[in-house]
């Protein structure tokens, strides 16, 4: 049921898109052009409140992904007549995120967005902010709930671990073996997916052998030499999995240069404009992700309307980012979106 749902799912994404070429006239999907609604944004009712100071923490500063985030939570931040700090280690690693955290608690900012480099290492530093009377969320990348006050997730775990297998799945004809390019090994949410990736391969994937599953600690540099490590220790690898954004550029960079594109398989989350040389010389096969600038535009948003005191609603609508639903402590921002040569070049993020 799941397997021909996601299939179902991927194929209906591609399809869409590809029709939609046919008409030279693409649909930029999360386009943050236009305003947005003064009232629904709150400054009808906060003309003379005062600028919250909101800290936006990534697991990295430097990588593409959280770059795009912060350029979209400085345009909410506009929009909210707020200021945000974008502040974290320069490569995803707890104990450089603690020590940012604990400088932007002598700040004394308004309130703590962070996507957590480690779900236990950080609660300390995080209880030690709200004891301050700091607000903590996360995004990205969840904690303890102990530590925060919600989190604002992409897209539901389950679905999106099963629909990374399916794509790895379909790239392969459903045999033969793979492995996964993790981030960090300690990432909550990244764990969570490989936890329903390998679900999905046991229920549907009988053919398919997961050998390895190796964490790039989301240097960009170490993907590319792990990628070149898997190939030359698995003659008879057939695809490379990436859940974490650098992960399947530096798989399909070792691909290309192995002289092997098209025959080793790349699929994963990342940046459409990190994949797209890949996609087009057949080095990768599907990119899939959401948008990170909405997901910044969001988390933003919300750290505004919940220091303002109002919460997050099931089937509230944002503007700019659309209908969120609400589940428990968690908020989902939508269904992951999936790029291929076909489609790439109507993205651009």
């Amino acid at each position: 049921m799941y397997r021909r749902l996601f299939l179902l799912f991927t194929m209906m994404a591609v399809l869409a898109a590809c029709g939609r070429g046919h008409n030279g006239a693409y649909e930029v999907v999360f386009s943050m052009d236009g305003a947005a609604n003064p009232e629904s944004a709150n400054t009808k009712d906060e003309a003379d409140h005062k600028p919250y100071r909101i800290a936006l923490v990534p697991k990295g500063v430097e990588i593409p992904y959280f770059k795009f985030a912060a350029e979209g939570a400085q345009e909410a931040a506009g929009d909210y007549g707020d200021e945000v700090i974008f502040a974290g280690p320069k490569t995803a690693g707890a104990e450089e995120q603690i020590r940012v955290i604990e400088d932007l608690i002598e700040q004394d900012v308004d309130l703590i967005a962070v996507s957590a480099n480690d779900p236990d290492k950080l609660v300390p530093v995080l209880l030690k902010a709200k004891r301050q009377g700091i607000k903590v969320i996360t995004w990205d990348a969840d904690t303890l709930p102990a530590a925060r006050e919600f989190f604002v997730n992409m897209v539901e775990p389950e679905t999106l671990g099963r629909h990374l297998m399916d794509t790895m799945a379909l790239a392969m004809g459903e045999k033969g073996e793979f492995a996964v390019m993790t981030g960090s090994l300690s990432a909550a949410n990244l764990n969570e997916w490989l936890k329903w990736i390998r679900i999905q391969q046991e229920e549907f994937y009988p053919n398919m052998k997961l050998v390895e599953v190796v964490p790039t600690n989301d240097d960009v540099a170490k993907a590319e030499e792990l990628g070149r490590r898997l190939l030359a220790e698995y003659p008879h690898l057939g695809g490379v999995l990436g859940n974490s954004s650098v992960g399947p550029p530096g798989a399909a960079k070792a691909v290309r240069e192995a002289g092997k594109a098209g025959q080793v398989k790349v699929v994963g989350l990342s940046n459409p404009n990190l994949m797209k040389e890949y996609l087009k010389d057949d080095s990768a096969q599907i990119a899939t992700l959401w948008s990170p600038k909405k997901l910044g535009y969001l988390t933003i948003a919300l750290a505004h309307r919940y220091l303002s005191g109002e919460k997050p609603r099931d089937g509230q609508q944002i503007d700019k980012a659309g209908s969120i639903r609400v589940n428990g402590d968690m908020v989902i921002m939508g269904e992951p979106l999936d790029f291929t040569k076909d489609n790439v070049d109507q993205y651009d993020f």
